[in-house]
């Protein structure tokens, strides 16, 4: 009898040894690298493309298009006529830092501001990754009353 019990302490300390071991290596793999958001991003429905970079301990992304920050002619883009700061009203939304502030935390990234030339309002971000597709959640206030953009990788 004590044979059978001490077989059956060690089966189940080895089972727990191996769940352990399991969620640990799954737990691992789905986290993701801070710098995993780099790199150039398009909605999925073409309407914005963006260049994703490290700013010192932050990263920020670059408008390089959107369909509501270009002329009619599909190329050039407007100015930043919408913005807050009158001294900025005249310089070109190409290339603008739209995007900042984002941090990594927690498998995501967040504390970022996010600039809408179109409008000229400023609102609070975040990003997730998610299947290899980035979520961009913009709000004001409460994440939950926002909207998310859902982005695909730009390869070279």
């Amino acid at each position: 009898m004590k044979a059978s019990l001490v077989l059956g302490r060690s089966s189940v300390s080895m089972m727990l040894f191996v769940m352990s071991l399991f969620f640990t290596v799954v737990t691992h793999a789905q986290q993701l690298p801070a710098d995993e958001i780099t790199g150039a991003w398009e909605a999925e429905d073409g309407s914005v493309k963006l260049d994703m970079y490290k700013a010192g301990p932050e990263f920020e992304a670059r408008l390089l298009y959107g369909n509501q920050v270009v002329e009619s002619d599909n190329a050039t883009f407007k100015l930043d006529t919408k913005n807050p700061n009158p001294a900025l009203r005249s310089r070109s939304l190409k290339n603008v830092v739209f995007l900042s502030g984002l941090r990594w935390e927690d498998g995501q990234w967040t504390g970022g501001s996010l600039y809408d030339g179109a409008s000229g309002r400023t609102y609070t971000c975040k990003v997730t990754i998610k299947d290899g597709k980035m979520h961009l959640r913009g709000y004001l206030g409460i994440s939950a009353l926002g909207q998310t953009k859902v982005f695909h990788r730009v390869r070279g």
